[in-house]
């Protein structure tokens, strides 16, 4: 039976994260593309297969929505691994940590005295129409001035192999127990690559992020009561809710599992009566976790939770209104940003961006559609936004009168030529896929990011959408310390 050939594997026009050219793998990816090419077709399809039965004993899946029903998947998990060496990794490591920092003093600063404002390095007019800042947070003070406790941002490398950043998630993000259980499938499948000592672990995210949420407790000393508030069974993220919670050992709660005592401190209803809470990893919208404050209507989230929070009672991760920095048009000020509050130049670059709210930027994405990839400012899960170069005329004009009717809320970016990594599709042939990276990071009294990250490749040929949530799957992410050997 016919075995992987790597001679046969191109990525034409493309950097490949595991390729040089045909038959030339990367040095730190030369033992895993031998281990493959040792293997015969039935022993790829019994590597497939033996993931696959993985996934489905782990019960590992995300949830999709369609035509108003709400269908339950198997995570889609391609066995290949995108790989990062370790030098490489640590100086994309930095830059993470350095964007983060900038981004939380920026989010303080807008809740505060609004420097960046007043002197004219973000336009008045950008904050004055952001749908994500929340006057109800102005003046509230968060430990250790960090409002986005956790999160996601996206990374794709273009053709030349530079890495980008391509957005920030400081909402909720989402994504990391895929990460960790795509590292396990990996080890169940491949362990023998394990060995080496090459391949850095993942698994001490949960430890990390149990640390850094301990570390926001109002009451310090004290065994923190910690609670992770999911919006229930029907969200599409519930899996990833539960998992987190088990990992941790806290407890996972509803908005109606949680109430706000007269002493405006929050307390979690149990068989025994009611505990205090200390900190609360919130996964629910900004807009539905407190009535009395933001949605009067929602049954998701508690009454009084706001006012616990501003008294210092409860801490709340990520922090309301640290969404206001979890906008596209902010990104593109992102590098600004940095060098206003930290004096220094980014470490990873942004993609280059057009403001449609600007008249200039405007008139030349208007006339550059079919080259453009062009995203609202606050969707996410790659909803609502045209790929120009693969959309039709009428899908253009359609984003055209988009673009005019609210220029604030479009921005565009060029077509990037996403990097590819081997991937085993039909007829167990290697091919190609474009993929992106999440890597995680953690704020608190310090800094930390995951080693790696999840990678989320285009299943299909030629798609540059690599959300679940449109058909794209995952892959394992190994950095690799080459001196580990």
């Amino acid at each position: 039976m016919s075995k992987v050939n790597w001679d046969d594997y191109t990525s034409k026009g493309f950097y490949d994260e595991l390729i040089k050219a045909p038959g030339q793998p990367r040095p730190e990816a030369e033992l895993l593309c031998q281990y493959l090419a040792n293997l015969d077709a039935r022993e790829l399809s019994e590597h497939k297969t033996a993931a696959e039965v993985a996934i489905q004993l782990m019960g590992i899946t995300f949830t999709v929505y369609t035509e108003g029903n709400m269908i339950d998947r198997a995570w889609p998990f391609d066995i290949v691994p995108r790989i990062i060496p370790l030098a490489e990794w640590q100086k994309t490591d930095a830059g993470l940590k350095q964007r983060v920092q900038a981004l939380n003093m920026f989010i303080d600063d807008l809740y505060h005295d609004q420097k960046i404002v007043k002197d004219g390095v973000v336009p008045r007019e950008v904050l004055a129409q952001s749908v994500n800042f929340r006057p109800q947070c102005v003046g509230i003070s968060t430990p250790h001035n960090v409002w986005a406790h956790i999160c996601g941002s996206d990374l794709v490398r273009d053709k030349d192999g530079t890495l980008y950043v391509l957005e920030d998630n400081l909402r909720v993000p989402s994504g990391v127990s895929y990460m960790l259980e795509n590292r396990n499938v990996t080890k169940r499948v491949m362990p023998d690559l394990f060995a080496t000592g090459q391949i850095q672990p993942v698994d001490d995210y949960t430890a990390q992020l149990y640390d850094m949420l301990a570390s926001l407790s109002p009451r310090p000393g004290d065994d923190p009561c910690i609670v992770i508030l999911t919006p229930g069974i029907y969200n599409s993220a519930y899996y990833e809710h539960s998992y987190l919670a088990q990992q941790m050992g806290v407890q996972l709660v509803e908005g109606t599992d949680l109430v706000v005592g007269d002493d405006d401190c929050v307390y979690m209803r149990r068989i025994d009566g009611l505990a205090r809470v200390d900190v609360i990893y919130r996964r629910v919208d900004d807009m539905f976790i407190d009535p009395e404050v933001f949605n009067p209507e929602s049954m998701l989230g508690v009454h009084g939770l706001m006012r616990a929070w501003r008294k210092g009672n409860v801490a709340l991760a990520n922090a309301p209104g640290a969404g206001v920095a979890d906008d596209k048009v902010i990104y593109a000020f992102v590098p600004k940003i940095i060098e206003y509050y930290l004096g220094e130049q980014p470490l990873l670059p942004n993609v280059p961006s057009y403001l449609c709210m600007f008249e200039e930027d405007r008139k030349y994405v208007l006339d550059n559609l079919d080259k453009l990839v062009v995203k609202p400012a606050n969707e996410s899960g790659g909803y609502g936004m045209l790929i120009g170069p693969h959309a039709s005329k009428k899908e253009r004009d359609k984003f055209a009168e988009l673009i005019k009717a609210d220029p604030r809320n479009y921005m565009a970016q060029p077509t990037l030529s996403l990097s590819t990594s081997p991937t085993l599709c039909g007829n167990n042939q290697m091919e190609p896929r474009h993929v992106d990276l999440r890597p995680f990071i953690l704020s608190g009294e310090s800094t930390w990011v995951t080693t790696g990250g999840l990678t989320r490749v285009a299943l299909t040929k030629g798609s540059l959408v690599v959300n679940s949530s449109q058909g794209g799957g995952s892959k394992d992410t190994w950095i690799v310390d080459l001196a580990g050997n």
